[in-house]
């Protein structure tokens, strides 16, 4: 095996409608690799492919060097799946749900029960492990979730969207958890529409939209390319047009919200005073201005033409 996960041309049609359109992907051995777009871009449909729970329509994907057609079983033993939408019986307890899926795995009860305590240790449901899960909160979910997924040891683990719906602590703690696996050997694929959260843990990421991978490569590296510091002023909708000829001499326009303009400052940010006062002496009050360093969200929107939504991870989230 050259590479944990090798993907040629991979395509799913679902009838006339073709999700995923050929796809491309190389996931070096020990990386964190973050797979962005927005919902219906594919990127669920490729994770349900590489995973043997969808037939590719079309290619080839090799999983921890397993075909995930012809070989299915041998990538199933191999990987560690936690899905957003994971079914888990809320009748049984954290540490009953371990050990079922240690069994399935055929491992000994006793080591299925050394690995339980040491996973619900590192996840941090150790002091909850004999509640039933109908009573966990969605934390305590997603932290099981990735229990479940670690007890056969895999090479390999899947992780799809796994910080939605999460508060802000929940978060930190997951990402720190995936940090340590990954220190440990563990390749890790991660599906997210946060870009943030890409920017956080992967190494390198590919961005999917309407199928096709439109950018890859070092976050920084993409950032980098994209360039310019992106200037973002919110007018009254009558003033846009002139807003945007006065700030046309600064930069290139980018995509903003229908009430404000936004370009990528040429020069950088010490033209942000210039740009403001072309503004004044144009006539057209501005109500905000954004200044921001370029993000994932610029290189999204660059190979796109729209920004991501569901991009900015919110600062709340369920109750924990």
């Amino acid at each position: 095996m050259s590479h944990p996960i090798e993907v040629e041309g991979l395509v799913r049609r679902f009838g006339d409608i073709v999700a995923v359109a050929g796809v491309d992907l190389v996931v070096k051995q020990g990386e964190i690799f973050g797979f962005l777009g927005p919902n219906g871009a594919g990127k669920t449909t490729v994770v349900r492919m590489l995973t043997t729970l969808l037939r590719p329509s079309a290619g080839v994907a090799r999983v921890a060097g397993h075909d995930v057609v012809s070989a299915a079983g041998a990538v199933r033993r191999s990987i560690g799946v936690a899905l957003q939408d994971a079914a888990i019986d809320p009748l049984m307890t954290g540490r009953e749900l371990v050990r079922l899926q240690a069994v399935l795995h055929g491992i000994s009860r006793t080591e299925a029960d050394r690995r339980g305590d040491v996973l619900l240790e590192r996840v941090g449901l150790s002091l909850a492990s004999q509640r039933r899960v109908g009573t966990y909160s969605g934390g305590m979910r997603r932290r099981l979730d990735l229990a479940l997924a670690l007890v056969h040891e895999p090479s390999v683990l899947f992780l799809d969207e796994p910080t939605t719906g999460l508060d802000p602590t929940s978060r930190r703690a997951l990402w720190d958890e995936v940090r340590r696996l990954n220190h440990e050997g563990t390749t890790v694929f991660l599906t997210t529409q946060y870009l943030e959260e890409a920017d956080v843990l992967a190494g390198r990421i590919a961005i999917i939209d309407d199928g096709r991978i439109v950018r890859e490569g070092d976050p920084k590296v993409l950032k980098e390319a994209v360039g310019d510091y992106r200037l973002q002023v919110t007018v009254a909708p009558h003033q846009l047009p002139v807003a945007r000829q006065a700030l046309a001499a600064f930069g290139e326009p980018r995509p903003s919200h229908e009430t404000a303009v936004a370009i990528g400052l040429r020069a950088g940010p010490a033209t942000v005073s210039a740009a403001l006062r072309a503004l004044e002496d144009a006539g057209v009050p501005v109500e905000q201005v954004e200044l921001d360093a370029p993000s994932l969200d610029d290189v999204f929107a660059e190979a796109t033409g729209r920004r991501l939504e569901g991009a900015s991870i919110p600062d709340e989230g369920g109750p924990e």
